[in-house]
């Protein structure tokens, strides 16, 4: 706790003065994101960090996987936050951002009643058991490592999927006014990869300043 008390003395001392204008503009005008991202909680991943946004500019959702659980009618934390982004604050991107080594995934390659002690993150991670079982039939045979990646970014996929079942998400890209994306942090050399939604593989984020979009609207759009 001492190393968390002394970074809130650097804050109120050292960045808030040099972002004083910008908090008291959205203390008076409230927020107003152009994007949700649904990020792992895993700490080494922090979506303001990696995308450099201010405050005021990105609304994030953390929990272990990535995930985002089908709609249905018994509320839920992920569900009530999705609604709340497109439908009050009208964000018109929604970002889902797997990562490299992400301990959710690497959960379903533990040893069996590795979980046991956790049934509520064994049942979380059942929103999880779509992605498995479509890399266990189409990649059984690969390396620890390569089966883990391949997991994480099918993951990601299956979570996009989820996402357009809420109907506000759904209604949105009827309309065309959002986008979805899939993305994947590599912690360790800090690069990105898109999904592209036409061809369902993942390109680096940014290459040739164009960008890859999982979803728009009624259309599955390529890089550009």
């Amino acid at each position: 706790m001492n190393t968390l008390i002394d970074g809130v003395d650097r804050f109120i001392g050292n960045v808030f003065p040099t972002k004083s204008e910008r908090f008291r503009e959205l203390a008076r005008e409230g927020q107003s994101p152009t994007t949700l991202m649904i990020s792992c909680s895993d700490s080494r991943v922090v979506p303001e960090l990696i995308t450099q946004s201010e405050p005021g500019e990105l609304f994030v959702i953390r929990n272990a996987g990535n995930i985002v659980p089908p709609w249905q009618r018994t509320n839920g934390g992920v569900t009530s936050t999705i609604e709340y982004a497109v439908v009050a604050l009208g964000v018109t991107d929604i970002v889902i951002c797997g990562h490299a080594d992400c301990g959710a995934m690497k959960a379903f390659s533990a040893a069996p009643g590795a979980l046991d002690k956790m049934p509520s993150v064994k049942e979380w991670l059942s929103h999880a058991e779509a992605a498995n079982a479509t890399v266990e039939a189409c990649c059984g045979a690969m390396e620890a490592g390569e089966r883990l990646e391949s997991l994480i970014e099918e993951n990601v996929k299956i979570q996009l999927t989820h996402l357009r079942s809420h109907p506000c998400v759904a209604s949105g890209l009827a309309a065309g006014k959002l986008r979805l994306h899939g993305w994947v942090f590599d912690i360790e050399t800090g690069v990105i990869r898109a999904l592209d939604g036409a061809s369902g593989t993942y390109i680096p984020l940014g290459a040739d300043g164009a960008y890859a979009v999982a979803d728009f609207g009624r259309e599955t759009l390529r890089v550009g």
